[in-house]
C-alpha cells in the first residue's frame, strides 16, 4: 500500500510544485511591473530580492525552472570566486553542505583578520587540526551545561527583563541581546560578568563575516576595531584568571585545565580566538532568531495564541516547535556560502544535474530548500509537526552549527516569559517594525504589551 500511495502522490506533488512555481513567477513579474518604472529591471529585481519575501519568490521560481542556476557573474566580492551557482532544491542543498571535499567553507580569511592571524575550527576544512580544535571546545562547552547552567540563567534573565519593561518592550535591546550577553559572559568567565560590551563588538564582527558580501570597507573597519577591543578584554580575562584561578565552573577554567594537561595547539591565543568566534556566532544570531520568529508569529494571530499557551504551560519543546516553524518563514540566513574547490557535479543522474566550475561561489539556499514541495508536505502551510530534519536553520553536514544544542533551548527560553505573561501587539506597521540597520540583524523591534 505505501508503494501504491507513493505512485499516486508523487505525480501530484510534481504537479503541485510546478503550479507553485508558476504562481511564484506570476507574483514576481507582477511586483517587478509594479515597481518604479524608471528603474532598470535588474535593479528592481535586486531590490525586491533583498527582502525575505522576495527571496522566497525567487527561490520558488528557480526550484521549478532552473533549480541549480550557474552564471559567470560574481555576486560576492568579499571572498575570492569566479562566478555564482544558486542551489535551491532541498536534496541538492544538503548535498553541497555535506560534500566538504568539493565545497569549502569561505570564512577562513576573514576569521584570520578578526583573530589577528590564526584560524579556528569554524573556518577550517575537515582534517586533524579542525577535529582537534572541535574536540577541545566540546570538552570546554559540555552538553549538560544547557540544562544545568544556561537554561536557568536565561530564564532568570528573561523574566527580569520582561518584569522591568513597561507597556512597550524593545525586544532585542531590552531582552534578547542583554540577557544572552550577560549569560554568555558569566558562562565563559569574564570578570564582573559584564556582557554589555559584547553586544557592540559581536554585531559588527558577525556582519563582517556572514553578511558583508559586497566587501564594504566601512564594515571591515568597524569589525576589526571591535575585534581588537574584544581580544584585549579576553586576553586580560585569561591573564587575570591565571593569576587567581579560583574554582568557578566556567568555560575559562575548563580551557585552562585542558591547557595544563598539555593539549596540543591550545595556548592562550587559541582559547581567546575560539571564545571570540563562538561569541560572534552565538549572540547576534540567537537574538535575531528570536526576533524574527516573534515577528512572524505576530503575522499569524492563531499561531501566536497557541505559542502563548505553550509558554504559559512552560512547555519549552512545544514553544520551540512554533518558533522554529515561524523561523522557517523568516530565517536569519537565507543562504550558506561555499566555494567549489574543483570542477564537480551536483544532483548527478537527475534532470537538474549541474556541473559546478572550480572556484564558483555556491549559494546553498537553505531558505529555498525549506520550501521545496518535493521534500516538505504543504511547505507554505504553518505546521508544527514537521520532522526536525526538514529544518536547515543550523546548516547541515560537518560544519553544522556548533552551538545548535544551545540555540534550540535559548530561543524559546528567551521568549517564554514575554509570551506567557503579556498580550502582544505591534507598535508600528508590520513593514516598519523591524529596524535592520547595517544588515539583516534586527536592532529594534518594539511591541506593545498588556497584562494577561
Amino acid at each position: 500500500m505505501p508503494l501504491l500511495s507513493n505512485l499516486f502522490l508523487l505525480p501530484l506533488r510534481y504537479l503541485g510544485a510546478f503550479a507553485a512555481g508558476l504562481g511564484d513567477l506570476a507574483r514576481l513579474l507582477y511586483l517587478l511591473a509594479k515597481a518604479d518604472k524608471g528603474t532598470p529591471i535588474a535593479e528592481r529585481l535586486e531590490a525586491m530580492t533583498a527582502t525575505t519575501d522576495g527571496q522566497r519568490l525567487l527561490f520558488g521560481v528557480l526550484r521549478v525552472f532552473n533549480a541549480n542556476l550557474s552564471m559567470s557573474r560574481r555576486l560576492v566580492e568579499a571572498y575570492a570566486n569566479a562566478g555564482t551557482v544558486i542551489v535551491t532544491r532541498f536534496d541538492d542543498v544538503r548535498e553541497v553542505l555535506e560534500r566538504d571535499e568539493d565545497f569549502a567553507v569561505v570564512y577562513g580569511p576573514r576569521i584570520g583578520r578578526l583573530t589577528a592571524g590564526s584560524s579556528t575550527f569554524a573556518g577550517m576544512q575537515p582534517g586533524q587540526a579542525r577535529e582537534q580544535g572541535l574536540a577541545m571546545m566540546h570538552l570546554a562547552l559540555r552538553r549538560d551545561d544547557v540544562e544545568r547552567l544556561l537554561l536557568p540563567a536565561i530564564e532568570q534573565g528573561a523574566r527580569a527583563a520582561v518584569a522591568a519593561s513597561g507597556r512597550q518592550i524593545d525586544v532585542p535591546a531590552q531582552l534578547t541581546l542583554p540577557v544572552m550577553a550577560d549569560v554568555l559572559a558569566r558562562y565563559f568567565g569574564l570578570p564582573g560578568s559584564d556582557g554589555e560590551p559584547w553586544i557592540g563588538w559581536t554585531t559588527p564582527m558577525y556582519r563582517y563575516l556572514a553578511l558583508d558580501l559586497a566587501a564594504d570597507p566601512d564594515v571591515e573597519r568597524e569589525a576589526l576595531a571591535a575585534a581588537r577591543a574584544m581580544r584585549a578584554q579576553l586576553d586580560a580575562a585569561i591573564a587575570a584568571r591565571k593569576a587567581a584561578p579560583g574554582d568557578r565552573d566556567d568555560v575559562l577554567n575548563r580551557c585552562l585545565a585542558l591547557q595544563k594537561a598539555a593539549q596540543p595547539n591550545f595556548d592562550d591565543a587559541a582559547i581567546r580566538d575560539n571564545w571570540l568566534l563562538l561569541a560572534v556566532s552565538a549572540l547576534p544570531t540567537v537574538s535575531a532568531a528570536a526576533v524574527n520568529a516573534l515577528d512572524e508569529l505576530l503575522r499569524r494571530p492563531r499561531m501566536l495564541e497557541a505559542a502563548c499557551d505553550a509558554a504559559r504551560g512552560n512547555d519549552l519543546p512545544a514553544l520551540g516547535r512554533y518558533l522554529f516553524e515561524a523561523l522557517r518563514f523568516r530565517p536569519v540566513h537565507t543562504v550558506i556560502c561555499r566555494r567549489a574547490v574543483r570542477d564537480c557535479v551536483i544532483a548527478r543522474g537527475s534532470l537538474r544535474a549541474r556541473k559546478i566550475p572550480q572556484d564558483s561561489m555556491v549559494f546553498a539556499a537553505t531558505f529555498g530548500a525549506m520550501f521545496d514541495p518535493l521534500t516538505l508536505w504543504l511547505p507554505r502551510t504553518f505546521r508544527t509537526d514537521r520532522p526536525s530534519t526538514h529544518y536547515l536553520h543550523w546548516g547541515y553536514g560537518a560544519h553544522r552549527c556548533f552551538g545548535e544544542h544551545i540555540n534550540r533551548v535559548a530561543v524559546p527560553a528567551l521568549l517564554r516569559p514575554l509570551l506567557a505573561s503579556r498580550r502582544l501587539s505591534r507598535v508600528d506597521a508590520p513593514d516598519q517594525v523591524l529596524d535592520r540597520r547595517g544588515g539583516v540583524l534586527p536592532t529594534r523591534f518594539t511591541v506593545a504589551t498588556g497584562r494577561r
